[in-house]
């Protein structure tokens, strides 16, 4: 397995794509390609997926595995759950690492989150409620953009960046949250220890102990959090060496502390993912039931 093949496993889980739930096509219709920016000459795309009967609703699944994204890695049958449910996934694919670090790939889900706003009508979405789902690197990027989403810039020349990249409900599996204190306190994993393999993701930066601690301030969703986060859901195995449980535990309890709502759900004895991980995604569209629709909590 090369690298970027590992690094997409990782996060969508070689068990997601080899296991995941089946599509069934006639019951949704699926527009791939969709251009929501340009960097460095290159288009930064999203999948669209829109159910038969839709419920006005829009998830965002991030495609990023070890902060590696490719369109290869978009899983229809993985938004099943979803489009169950009603509700429209755009499967974003940002620019990847080692070309592009972390934080030019945040600056990626922002405007992809500013462009399916400002194109909510098109597709038939509420603009204010749209939630946000991922796992491993997937999972990181969601909790970034529930912890620091928010306003554009009023005097954007280009309307998509006014628009907000705040997202109203985040459910994700086995996310980074503290880069400074994984798995234990003071434990710097900035490209480094754990995450040594990973370094290309963090840049430059990352080369100096000084370096690491402002990057892993910058970049670790739990140093954002306020009482105004979104509602959030974890899915964790507490057996995984990748990603410690510890990052959900210490994020929930951060997030509660401060009178936000926060739940962890512990996979016991699972490692980073498991083999049924797909049937899981109906505890997401559960959870976007009630903090997206306002539906009574299952």
């Amino acid at each position: 397995m090369n690298l970027r093949t590992f690094l997409l496993a990782g996060l969508l889980g070689a068990v997601w794509l080899s296991n995941s739930l089946p599509a069934r096509a006639a019951e949704f219709t699926r527009t791939e390609d969709v251009v929501y920016g340009r960097k460095d000459g290159v288009a930064l795309t999203l999948d669209v997926f829109q159910p038969k009967q839709p419920n006005g609703y829009g998830v965002i699944l991030m495609i990023s595995g070890g902060w590696f994204s490719s369109h290869d890695g978009i899983n229809a049958g993985f938004c099943q759950p979803f489009l169950d449910r009603g509700y429209t996934v755009f499967a974003v694919v940002h620019g990847s690492q080692p070309k592009f670090v972390v934080t030019e790939i945040v600056g990626d889900i922002n405007r992809a989150v500013r462009f399916i706003r400002h194109n909510a009508d098109k597709y038939g979405v509420k603009p204010d409620r749209l939630g946000i789902t991922g796992a491993s690197a997937g999972g990181h990027l969601s909790l970034t953009m529930g912890t620091a989403g928010g306003p554009g810039k009023p005097d954007a020349k280009d309307p998509i960046d006014r628009e907000s990249s705040a997202v109203a409900a985040v459910a994700c599996f086995f996310p980074p949250t503290d880069f400074l204190n994984y798995g234990k306190p003071g434990e710097d994993a900035v490209g480094v220890g754990i995450l040594k393999d990973f370094k290309p993701a963090f840049g430059p930066r990352s080369d100096t102990p000084e370096g690491r601690q402002e990057l892993g301030r910058e970049i670790s969703p739990i140093y954002h959090v306020t009482s105004n986060l979104p509602p959030c859901l974890i899915i964790h195995g507490d057996a995984d060496k990748l990603v410690p449980i510890q990052q959900a535990e210490s994020f929930v309890a951060k997030a509660k502390s401060l009178g936000a709502t926060a739940k962890l759900i512990v996979k016991p004895g699972a490692q980073h993912g498991w083999a049924d991980i797909g049937k899981d995604m109906t505890l997401f569209a559960d959870w976007f039931d009630t903090y997206l629709r306002g539906l009574p909590e299952k």
